[in-house]
């Protein structure tokens, strides 16, 4: 998979996993979906060779993941106050809210991260730690620490 990228194709397999991660930070659709393009605009203004789709989509996971930490430390952000999501005439057709996810999405971030990664996209402790330039003691303490919050945070149920 080496040389350069197919924007295109690459766009197609991980779009949905980008469009997730955003969304776990921004807690928005259209932020979600602003950061989803800003990440792929970066591929395109930065194009780059990748060993294989699983290197492919850990870059992009970790681009998008910075993309939003930024944003949501950035002053402008801050300072406005967005509309909140647009709910359905009928209350009957909103989607449950999956009590697990929002408490992970509650987490401090270094701990939503891992989670994420790990229990969303299936990345073992080793592969996270090397994508987020931790060790892995410290990408597994941080899941046994997470794992911790949830439970308390759900009332002993995870």
């Amino acid at each position: 998979m080496g040389g350069t990228c197919d924007i295109e194709a690459i766009f197609r397999r991980h779009a949905q996993t980008v469009y997730r991660v955003c969304y776990s930070f921004l807690r928005a659709t259209a932020d979600a979906e602003d950061a989803t393009q800003a990440t792929f605009m970066k591929l395109i203004d930065h194009p780059r060779g990748f060993e294989s789709e699983e290197h492919e989509k850990a870059w992009l996971i970790v681009c998008a993941s910075n993309l939003c930490k930024d944003l949501l430390k950035s002053a402008a952000r801050t300072r406005v106050v967005g509309l909140p999501e647009r709910e359905p005439a009928d209350p009957r057709q909103a989607e449950p809210l999956d009590e697990t996810l929002d408490a992970v999405l509650r987490l401090p971030e270094k701990y939503k991260d891992v989670v994420y990664l790990h229990y969303y996209e299936g990345y073992k402790t080793g592969e996270i730690a090397r994508m987020l330039e931790e060790r892995p003691s410290t990408i597994r303490n941080r899941l046994r620490d997470a794992r911790r919050l949830l439970r308390d945070m759900l009332g002993g149920v995870a």
